[in-house]
């Protein structure tokens, strides 16, 4: 009889104790390490709507926290996509050549120091104690210069030479230095620094009160500098020291009026030098104009007003770094001249083209800097994308791994109670 119910009792409880072994390993609430790690949803092959999205990660959120913590510009002026993305690829090492235009009191100065200073190269240029010039050579022993400025090649071009000067005297200058080569394989790169047409007029002003003149300026244009009737001076003597600014203003052929659209005009359009060659409002419009293309079509443009953005700009546009940070001065000369409301309005209409100029400049200057920094949030938020995503499925992998040795585990287990029994 004991015989008998030992054989019908014993199936059962051999089915009792397999159920609970078995519910051990694989209930979803058991504890501890018994649990192999499942992936979510999406990971195990379930539908992607079955999931619930997670919430972005923070990386995200502060990536789209820096995007709109730019500030909103509202354009002005209306610029192609090719006019705000300017990328140079400079070749140090082969023909391509920088070609500063120095606008008289614009910071060209402190800006012709960080070039030949400041900035990171393979090569540095060679500066000697207590001179003001640099020898700044290619890299790889070539002793052709890369850099054509005051404090490289000296006034190579005359003093302050302009856009019309530069453009028809720099290849030729190049080749008198000595430097080897076919001028037509060099790529020449204009950069040129603007400043408030007020700010750098005043400061001229009190230049040209220290005994400045730049008399020796050529003023080259089709082939010849001005003649003495189409060029007079506003002073007699050496120089215009102690001038007032109202003497200053009077003088209606100072140089220092509309000086920065002058500059960057090509003469030539409208007879150089000669006012009878055209009437002036048609002169105007010429030299306004001409002035806007070359300055857009430049590499590269600075503004006095914002010397982080210009070296920001110029490093994204020649990819050359700086070594150190520019310096906001906003203690100068010209901010130190106190003049009343009259005087600003009287300096204004005479730079009445630089003003136009200026405005336009500073939309374009700052457009290009929205851009720029816009394309390096967006570069910036594509990398962690990819690097998450690269994350995701190596944790993907890890976790296919793990899950995978979890069953081999349980089976293995189960196998040896059964041996067991």
């Amino acid at each position: 009889m004991d015989e008998r119910l030992h054989k019908w009792l014993l199936p059962p409880l051999l089915t009792l104790l397999f159920v609970l072994i078995m519910y051990q390993y694989v209930s979803p609430s058991c504890p501890g390490a018994a649990c192999p790690r499942r992936l979510p949803a999406a990971h195990r092959g379930a539908p992607a709507w079955d999931a619930q999205p997670p919430p972005p990660p923070p990386e995200e959120e502060e990536e789209e926290g820096g995007t709109a913590a730019l500030p909103r510009l509202v354009p002005k002026f209306p610029f192609a996509r090719a006019e705000l993305c300017r990328r140079v690829q400079f070749d140090m090492r082969g023909r391509d050549v920088i070609v500063f235009l120095h606008i008289q009191k614009t910071g060209g100065t402190t800006f012709g120091r960080h070039l030949v200073r400041n900035i990171r190269l393979e090569q540095p240029c060679f500066c000697r104690a207590g001179q003001k010039k640099c020898t700044c050579h290619r890299p790889g022993g070539d002793q052709d210069t890369w850099l054509f400025s005051r404090f490289s090649t000296g006034w190579s071009c005359g003093l302050h030479a302009d856009w019309t000067e530069l453009t028809s005297c720099v290849p030729a200058a190049m080749e008198r230095r000595g430097c080897p080569g076919n001028r037509t394989l060099r790529n020449f790169y204009y950069i040129t620094m603007l400043r408030d047409p007020v700010s750098r007029y005043l400061s001229e002003w009190k230049h040209v009160q220290r005994g400045a003149t730049w008399k020796t300026s050529l003023h080259v244009c089709d082939g010849r500098s001005p003649t003495p009737d189409e060029l007079p001076t506003c002073y007699l003597g050496d120089d215009w020291s102690g001038v007032s600014l109202q003497e200053f203003m009077d003088c209606g052929y100072n140089l220092a009026n509309n000086r920065q659209v002058r500059m960057l005009a090509d003469l030539s359009l409208v007879g150089c030098y000669n006012l009878t060659f055209m009437n002036e409002s048609e002169r105007n419009m010429i030299l306004l104009q001409s002035a806007k293309n070359n300055l857009k079509n430049m590499a590269f443009f600075g503004l006095t007003e914002f010397q982080r953005k210009t070296q920001y700009l110029f490093e994204r546009t020649f990819n050359l770094k700086f070594i150190s940070p520019f310096t906001q001065f906003n203690i100068t000369r010209a901010s130190n001249v106190d003049i009343d409301e009259g005087a600003r309005k009287r300096i204004e209409v005479l730079n009445f083209l630089d003003m136009q100029l200026y405005e336009y400049a500073k939309d374009l200057f700052l457009q290009r800097f929205q851009y720029s920094k816009q394309e390096e949030h967006q570069k910036n938020r594509q990398k962690r994308r990819e690097e998450r995503r690269l994350l995701r499925e190596q944790r993907a992998h890890q976790w296919q791994k793990e899950e995978a040795a979890a069953e081999t585990a349980v089976t293995e287990d189960y196998n040896s109670q059964v041996e067991r029994w």
